[in-house]
């Protein structure tokens, strides 16, 4: 296989009883080995032709004419990254875009890939949250293994991270840096202490259990003290300040020791994000900008920060709010991060169109954005036009379930406002799509459904795969104009040559 028209020649007739998809962008050549991927009976394989090290390496089983027929096994992911350095994330820096493509079936990598052809933008391909992986049943392996092969299918070589997404542990850190993950994302909620309901004198009281040393470096650098930031001024009364000692102190002591103990130890370059994002009321700028001057005094660098934005970034659905306040406050925030030298990063991104003009016009184009569920919900629009009847099922199981979902993610849904669907024709489940009560339903009982058993047997998971593997070209395509649309809004047109990102 000296060329990749020779390659798909000689698969073809290898392989003409069979059904067969061969993906033309693989086809590699290392020394005396020429690899390319293939879909065979709808199992996919890396097809080995030659001789030398690569060849040898990679395991697999020969074929009558010679070929090494190679699975994609974690074994043969890892023989690849040595051979093909670009299959190996990396981290990808504070100064341009980046967009996180969250994949919870390990599907849709390829096509995320696709989306970006010719776009300014930058993927973080793997990204599962520790409770999303524990909802879907991989591991930090299963993910990068998927991601991996998916940039070797398509042969893309322009570059791509892996998030360890919303951690909150050093063991949880230290796994996902040992699995070969390039960007952490820190959960800090487990720090950020509820306020609200606190008086004056309770807060005095919870302050006065700090170190004295603590207390008396923090009242010399923030207590009424004004700092210009751009063209904002951020000053400290004795309430805000107190509040955002009480709330914040935690979160910059864990972002420290997490950076200390796990990310320095690395000795590679890692991209590290601070989330604040999933605490109960907005982060105020005054919050944010101790936060930020507390890591720029303990030399902690960060690529990012997602604080908790005002107005709601449910699953599955558009910005809930204000869009006027959410520009303002978008303006100022931005305006910190730029001052401090990092990006913002927005979570639960994907799906609010009404929000992305805003977003690249307050931080110049310089953000980072999350999807993941929304790739899920294009692989459920599929599965309502090819099999009807398993989005049924799926439906009225993830109806009774709902609310158990809800304890992991926080949604408006009124389930009782969704049509009936006994009442709906195959041909009207489509409108479901469209209804946000639905779409919530169904993005946040993912983990529900992949996992829901009968008798030791699931009762979805394989003919979802089974769906999605037959209809593979019909899910891509939906794929590439459904995050091409939202790269679109981003202000991230087509404006590269074709293949490059």
């Amino acid at each position: 296989m000296r060329s990749r028209d020779e390659a798909i020649e000689v698969l073809t007739k290898l392989f003409r009883n069979e059904r067969l998809r061969v993906y033309k962008n693989s086809f590699q050549v290392c020394d005396s080995t020429s690899l390319i991927m293939i879909n065979l009976e709808g199992e996919k394989y890396i097809v080995a032709a030659g001789e030398g090290d690569l060849f040898e390496e990679l395991k697999g089983e020969m074929t009558a004419s010679g070929y090494k027929l190679s699975p994609l096994t974690h074994e043969n992911r890892l023989i690849l990254n040595r051979f093909f350095e670009w299959t190996v994330p990396a981290a990808l820096g504070k100064d341009t875009a980046t967009i996180g493509l969250g994949d919870r079936l390990g599907l849709a990598s390829a096509a995320h890939i696709m989306s970006l052809a010719g776009r300014a933008v930058k993927p973080v391909l793997a990204q599962q949250s520790k409770r999303e992986m524990d909802l879907t049943g991989r591991s930090l392996d299963d993910v990068l293994d998927d991601v991996s092969f998916a940039v070797f299918r398509e042969g893309y070589k322009g570059g791509f991270g892996a998030d360890g997404d919303h951690l909150k542990t050093k063991d949880e850190v230290e796994a996902a840096l040992s699995a070969g993950y390039s960007m952490i994302t820190l959960d800090c909620f487990d720090q950020v202490k509820p306020l609200a309901n606190l008086g004056n004198i309770d807060l005095e009281s919870s302050y006065r259990t700090l170190p004295e040393e603590k207390r008396r470096y923090y009242e010399e650098t923030y207590l009424d003290k004004s700092y210009p930031v751009g063209s904002l001024q951020v000053l400290m009364d004795e309430r805000d300040y107190l509040v955002n000692v009480l709330l914040y102190h935690p979160v910059v002591e864990q972002v420290e020791k997490i950076y200390r103990d796990c990310l320095l130890p690395a000795g590679r370059e890692i991209d590290y994000e601070i989330s604040l994002d999933e605490t109960l009321s907005p982060t105020s700028l005054t919050g944010h900008f101790f936060v930020a001057r507390e890591l720029q005094q303990r030399n902690i660098p960060i690529v990012s920060m997602a604080p908790r934005y005002v107005g709601e970034f449910e699953k599955g659905i558009d910005y809930i709010g204000d869009l006027d306040e959410f520009s303002r406050y978008v303006q100022e925030h931005a305006e910190l991060a730029k001052h401090f030298g990092y990006r913002l990063s927005f979570h639960s991104g994907s799906d609010k169109f009404s929000t992305y003009e805003i977003i690249n016009k307050w931080t110049g184009g310089k953000f980072h954005l999350k999807t993941s569920g929304t790739s899920w919900l294009e692989a459920v629009k599929v599965i309502i036009e090819v099999n009807p009847q398993l989005y049924r099922k799926m439906h009225h199981y993830a109806f009774k379930r709902f609310h158990e979902a809800t304890s992991y993610y926080r949604v408006t849904a009124d389930i009782s406002k969704i049509e009936d669907i006994t009442k709906l024709s195959d041909e009207d489940l489509k409108s479901l799509m469209n209804d946000r009560n639905a779409r919530q339903l169904i993005h946040i009982t993912f983990g529900i459904l992949l996992q829901a058993q009968e008798n030791g047997r699931h009762l979805f998971r394989e003919e979802i795969y089974r769906t999605l593997k037959e209809h593979e070209e019909d899910y891509e395509k939906a794929l590439v104009k459904h995050i091409g649309h939202h790269l679109d809004l981003l202000g991230f047109k087509r404006d590269l040559p074709s293949g490059e990102v």
